[in-house]
């Protein structure tokens, strides 16, 4: 796999996720529906052992072939920056319903 093929992978995946967060979150802050709190919550645990596979993932591949493994370590901390997102957007739904 090329070097820019994982990084778009690994962009795609941030997107996907980013996106669909800021989706339900938007939704249950405009619309006060429950359903976009609990689809929010599903997200968050369906999302985050999916970024934990794709970054294991790149992690193997890299130690596997080393000429990627800088690469792969930028493509994982891609990934990492949903993660203080997630945590803030959990606060914010967490005080939606309460």
């Amino acid at each position: 796999m090329e070097d820019q093929n994982i990084l778009n992978l690994s962009r795609s995946i941030f997107w996907v996720c980013f996106s669909m967060g800021t989706i339900f979150l938007l939704g249950g802050l405009m619309t006060r529906q429950d359903d976009f709190v609990v689809g929010g919550y599903l997200l968050l645990v369906l999302a985050a052992p999916l970024n934990l596979l794709f970054a294991l993932g790149f992690l193997v591949y890299g130690i596997i072939h080393r000429s990627k493994f800088i690469v792969c370590l930028k493509a994982i901390g891609i990934l990492c920056i949903n993660i203080p997102i997630a945590i803030l957007y959990t606060i914010i739904g967490y005080n939606l319903i309460f």
